[in-house]
């Protein structure tokens, strides 16, 4: 495994996490207000976008190694 592809999975691993916990605590601030509820939904919308798009990177990357 070269040191991109390390690099990208551990990013990739760290993001994961980073916006799990930042879309959960949203949501969790989320049943209090209905505008903690907006932001929450704003949040996810963003981790997803982020995830696909990282995901998109890593198939790039494989598929340039191959």
């Amino acid at each position: 495994m070269s040191n991109r592809s390390a690099y990208l999975q551990t990013m990739i691993a760290l993001a994961s996490a980073a916006f799990g916990v930042v879309a959960a605590l949203a949501w969790n601030s989320a049943i209090t207000a209905l505008v903690r509820q907006i932001f929450g939904i704003i949040i996810t919308i963003v981790a997803v976008i982020v995830m696909v798009n990282l995901g998109k990177m890593a198939e790039r990357s494989g598929e340039a190694k191959a």
